[in-house]
């Protein structure tokens, strides 16, 4: 017979709560926080560093043992964190120096056109 015995896997629950925690707490840091904006960066970092260590030991399953005699796979990884890098690298040239809709007025050469057409 099957074993019909209900498990938790309290593992990943485990990890979902500190994962669920430190965005509230990051969360926190952002809206409800007087910390100076240095360190509410600093912390935010630090817990995006902490949450990613959650999300490889507790669901990704980097230290099991049963996967090929604990075979990780580290091109996956390598390339995952590459793309992830290039993702935020990406992201932050585009908001420090990307376009921005201050610089550009789509309506300026028809007010032109109206106002010498007035002034004659």
């Amino acid at each position: 017979m099957a074993n019909t015995k209900k498990r938790i896997p309290t593992q990943h629950v485990i990890g979902f709560l500190l994962s669920l925690v430190m965005t509230l707490v990051a969360a926190w840091a952002v809206i409800g926080s007087d910390l100076p904006k240095m360190w509410v960066i600093i912390s935010i970092l630090i817990l995006a560093l902490l949450q990613a260590g959650v999300q490889l030991f507790m669901f990704m399953h980097i230290t099991e043992e049963s996967s090929d005699g604990g075979h990780v796979p580290w091109n996956m990884m390598f390339h995952g964190f590459a793309l992830a890098a290039i993702l935020v690298a990406g992201s932050l040239f585009t908001m420090s120096f990307g376009f921005d809709h201050g610089d550009m007025d789509m309506d300026d050469g028809h007010k032109q056109e109206q106002h010498s057409e007035h002034s004659e």
